[in-house]
């Protein structure tokens, strides 16, 4: 059983935990948060796949634009593209070239 002082600041507490989490997901726009699972955020990390913290948005749409419609090879980016409209991809382009390291 949880002592009353313990519940009761579990009970405080939570809303307030819940509402900085839901303030940082609201930072991103949809879809933002699935370029993560293949593009490294952290400059220390040694992949192919190129990082998209901190590039120029335009660059982004346009890579996007051409993995969309076929004119940039793609492993599984062609089928990602697709997934998002264009007013999407400029949102999570910009969102993406905003951040700094």
């Amino acid at each position: 059983m949880i002592p009353k002082r313990t519940g009761v600041f579990l009970v405080v507490l939570f809303p307030f935990a819940a509402a900085c989490s839901a303030a940082l997901a609201a930072d991103a726009p949809p879809g933002a948060s699935s370029c993560s699972g293949c593009h490294p955020v952290s400059r220390s990390v040694d992949t192919p796949v190129k990082r998209l913290v901190g590039a120029n948005p335009a660059d982004i749409v346009g890579a996007v634009q051409e993995f969309r419609s076929g004119k940039r090879p793609a492993t599984v980016m062609d089928r990602i593209a697709k997934g998002f409209t264009d007013d999407e991809i400029k949102a999570i382009a910009a969102w993406y070239g905003a951040q700094k390291d």
